[in-house]
C-alpha cells in the first residue's frame, strides 16, 4: 500500500512535467495527461477497496529542524482512499473532455499539464499526515489556479480574473500559514496525529484553528472573500470543473475535516466558521437565482455548496465527525464536474454560456439533455440521486447537533440548511425551464433579451471566442436562433450549429467522460457506504427536505407560467442587476486596495521625510561644514606653510643623525 500512496502523489507532479516537455506535439501530450490520469485513478480505486487500516507511510524523510519534528510522512486510511479516488475520477473525466475541448488551442499542452500538477497538488493534500505537505499541496493549488483561469492570458478580462483570484486567496492564506505554525509549534510538531493529539496552549490552539478558518475561508470563497470565485469563470470551462468540483475550493473542506477533533472542541472557532457558512450558503444561493449566465450560477452554487460542507463540520457531534462534510464533498464532486462540463458541451453547441442564448438549447440533445438534468437534480437534492443523501445526512447531522446542546450556533445552520434548500431547487428548476423550453413552439416565450444576453456574456462570450471559434456577436445571433427553430431534428441542428460555429463534433471519449460523471450522480452513492457516518438519513429530515425541494420548484414553475417566461425577471431591474454584479463586492475589493496602496504611500513618506530625515539631515550638516571649512582655505599652501614643513623635515634628519 505505501508505494501505491506515493505513487498516486509523484504520479501526476511527473506527467505534468513530461506533459510541459511534450507541448508541442499535441498527441503525445494528451496521451501524456490522459493516461497517467487513468492510471492514477486505478490506484485510487486499489488504495480506496484496500483493507480498511491505517497506514503512516515516510515520503522523503524527516526534516532536521532543530526542536521542531517535521516527518513528512503520508497517511493512508478510509477517508484519503475515499476522497483521493473521486478526485482522481474527476481529473481522469476533466482531461478526456480537455482534449476534445481545447483541440485547437495551442496551449493545450501547458494546460494538461496544468491540470495534472494542479491534481498532484490535491492528492498531496488528501494523503499527507504532516502540515508542511498540508501546506505544500495547498500552496501547488493556488499557482496552478492562477495558471488555468488565465489561461487566455492575451484577453484582459482573464488576466484580471486570474491577478484577484491569486491575490484574494493569498491575502487569506497568511492566516492559514499563520494557524499551520501556531498547530506545529503547540505541539512541538508537524505530523498530523501529534498535532491532533497534542494538549495545553490554549492562545496558540485558538490562533491556530482560526487562522486556518481565515485560510479555508479565502480558498472556499466564503464571505467575505467569495467574489474571486465568479470572475474565475473566465477561464476555460475544465478549469471551472477542476477548480469548483474536487479540488481547490473543497480542499479547506478536508483540511477542517482532518482537524476536526481539535474544532469539536473549541466553541469560538466553530462559531466562527458557522457565521461565515451560514451566510455564504444562503448569499450565494440568492445570487445564483438571478444570474444570467449559466457558468456564473453554477460558480455561485459553488460557493453555497462548499459553505453548506462547512456548515456541517461546525454543526455536527463530536461523535458524528467529520463523515458528513466529506460525504457531501464526494457527492458535490461528481454532480459538479458533470454540470460544468456540460455546459462547456452546450456552450460549444450554442455559442455562449449566457441563459437568454442557451434558451430551449437541452431540447433533443439526448445525453447531455439527461446529464444536465440528472446534474441539476442532485444539485437540487432530488432523491435518489447523490446529492439527497449527502444534503440530508448534512441536514441531519446539524440537527442533532442542534438539539444535542449545540446551542444557536448548530441551531443557526439548521435553518440556513433548510433556507438553502429552498434556494437551491429553486434556481435549478429556473435553469431547467430555460435550457429546455423549446424556442419557437407555441407554449414558449421566443423572445430573446438581446440587451440582458450581451451583457451578461460579456466575460464568457470572449472564452467561447477563443476555444470554439465562435465571433462574440454569435451570443445571440438571429441566425443560430433559426437554426433552432427551422430544423426538423435535433440532429440535423447539432449538425448546422456545430458547421457554424466552427467546432468538430464531440468525440465519443468527451461524451463517455460526461456520461460516466452522470452515472456516479446517480450510483455514487454506494461509494459513501465505505466510510462510516457518511450516509446518516432522518426520516423526517428527509421528507422535510423532499417537500421543500418541491416547493421551491412549484414556486419557480407557477412564477414563471409554466417556463414561458424567466422567474428572475420578476425581480426588479436595478436589484437583479446588483445581485448579477454581485452587490458590488468588486468595487469593495477595489476599495481596499487603494486604501492599502494609500497606506503604502503614507508610509514610504513617514520613512523618506520623516525617520530618514534625522540621519540624512547629519549628513547634510556634514557635508555643509566640510564645503565651508574647504572655502576658508586657499587652494594654493602658503610659504610660511610650506617653510613650516621643511623646516619639521630638516629637524627630523638632523636629529636622526646626531642620535647616530
Amino acid at each position: 500500500m505505501s508505494w501505491i500512496v506515493r505513487m498516486i502523489v509523484v504520479l501526476p507532479a511527473l506527467a505534468a512535467l513530461a506533459g510541459l516537455l511534450a507541448r508541442r506535439q499535441r498527441t503525445f501530450a494528451a496521451a501524456i495527461a490522459i493516461g497517467v490520469s487513468a492510471y492514477v485513478a486505478v490506484l485510487a480505486f486499489i488504495q480506496w477497496v484496500a483493507p480498511a487500516r491505517t497506514a503512516d507511510i515516510e515520503s522523503i524523510g524527516a526534516l532536521s529542524t532543530g526542536g521542531l519534528q517535521v516527518p513528512l510522512h503520508l497517511l493512508s486510511d478510509r477517508l484519503s482512499g475515499l476522497v483521493s479516488l473521486a478526485v482522481a475520477v474527476v481529473v481522469l473525466a476533466i482531461q478526456v473532455f480537455t482534449a476534445w475541448y481545447l483541440r485547437d488551442d495551442p496551449r493545450y499542452g501547458q494546460f494538461a499539464a496544468t491540470v495534472s500538477l494542479f491534481a498532484s497538488g490535491m492528492l498531496l493534500l488528501v494523503q499527507a499526515s504532516d502540515l508542511v505537505l498540508v501546506l505544500v499541496g495547498w500552496e501547488i493549488m493556488g499557482w496552478c489556479s492562477w495558471l488555468l483561469i488565465g489561461h487566455d492570458s492575451e484577453r484582459p478580462e482573464a488576466r484580471r480574473a486570474a491577478y484577484k483570484a491569486f491575490i484574494v486567496t493569498r491575502v487569506a492564506d497568511i492566516g492559514m500559514v499563520v494557524g499551520l505554525v501556531a498547530l506545529a509549534v503547540r505541539a512541538g510538531s508537524t505530523d498530523l496525529i501529534t498535532v491532533l493529539t497534542a494538549s495545553g496552549h490554549d492562545t496558540a490552539l485558538t490562533v491556530g484553528l482560526v487562522g486556518v478558518i481565515i485560510g479555508v475561508a479565502g480558498k472556499s470563497g466564503l464571505v467575505p472573500f467569495h467574489d474571486w470565485l465568479p470572475d474565475a469563470m473566465e477561464g476555460p470551462t475544465p478549469a471551472s470543473a477542476l477548480i469548483h468540483a474536487a479540488t481547490m475550493v473543497a480542499a479547506g473542506s478536508y483540511v477542517i475535516a482532518r482537524l476536526f477533533t481539535l474544532y469539536a472542541g473549541h466553541d469560538g472557532a466553530r462559531t466562527l466558521l458557522a457565521v461565515l457558512a451560514t451566510a455564504t450558503m444562503v448569499y450565494a444561493a440568492l445570487l445564483a437565482l438571478a444570474q444570467t449566465d449559466l457558468k456564473r450560477m453554477l460558480a455561485y452554487s459553488t460557493l453555497s455548496q462548499i459553505a453548506i460542507m462547512l456548515a456541517a463540520l461546525a454543526a455536527a457531534p463530536r461523535d458524528i465527525g467529520s463523515a458528513p462534510a466529506v460525504s457531501h464533498l464526494v457527492g458535490h464532486a461528481f454532480f459538479k464536474a458533470l454540470l460544468f462540463l456540460g455546459a462547456g458541451w452546450l456552450s460549444v453547441l450554442a455559442g455562449a454560456t449566457a441563459l437568454a442564448a442557451l434558451r430551449g438549447r437541452l431540447h433533443g440533445r439526448g445525453a447531455l439533455r439527461w446529464s444536465m438534468g440528472l446534474g441539476l437534480a442532485a444539485l437540487a437534492g432530488v432523491p435518489p440521486l447523490i446529492g439527497f443523501f449527502t444534503k440530508d445526512t448534512v441536514i441531519d447531522a446539524a440537527l442533532e447537533g442542534a438539539t444535542g446542546g449545540g446551542g444557536a450556533r448548530a441551531w443557526l445552520v439548521v435553518v440556513a440548511l433548510f433556507v438553502t434548500v429552498v434556494l437551491t431547487a429553486a434556481y435549478c428548476a429556473r435553469a431547467w425551464l430555460l435550457l429546455d423550453t423549446p424556442l419557437g413552439r407555441p407554449e414558449s416565450d421566443t423572445s430573446i433579451n438581446t440587451d440582458t444576453a450581451t451583457a451578461s456574456a460579456t466575460g464568457t462570450a470572449a472564452e467561447t471566442e477563443q476555444h470554439t471559434g465562435v465571433p462574440e456577436t454569435v451570443v445571440v445571433a438571429e441566425e443560430d436562433v433559426a437554426v433552432v427553430t427551422v430544423a426538423d431534428s435535433a440532429d440535423d441542428a447539432e449538425v448546422e450549429r456545430v458547421h457554424a460555429h466552427g467546432h468538430a463534433p464531440i468525440t465519443l471519449a468527451a461524451a463517455l467522460s460526461v456520461s460516466a460523471l452522470a452515472a456516479l450522480t446517480v450510483f455514487g452513492t454506494l461509494l459513501l457506504t465505505s466510510l462510516n457516518g457518511a450516509l446518516h438519513i432522518g426520516v423526517l429530515t428527509a421528507l422535510l427536505s423532499v417537500l421543500l425541494v418541491a416547493g421551491g420548484a412549484y414556486a419557480v414553475w407557477t412564477l414563471s407560467d409554466r417556463g414561458r417566461h424567466d422567474v428572475a425577471d420578476r425581480v426588479p431591474g436595478h436589484v437583479r442587476e446588483a445581485a448579477v454584479r454581485g452587490f458590488g463586492a468588486d468595487t469593495a475589493y477595489l476599495g481596499v486596495g487603494r486604501a492599502v496602496t494609500a497606506v503604502a504611500r503614507l508610509v514610504v513618506v513617514l520613512d523618506r521625510d520623516v525617520v530618514d530625515a534625522y540621519p540624512r539631515a547629519t549628513a547634510v550638516v556634514a557635508r555643509g561644514l566640510g564645503r565651508a571649512g574647504e572655502r576658508s582655505h586657499r587652494g594654493v599652501p602658503s610659504l610660511s606653510l610650506v617653510g613650516l614643513l621643511v623646516g619639521v623635515v630638516v629637524i627630523a634628519v638632523l636629529g636622526v643623525t646626531a642620535w647616530r
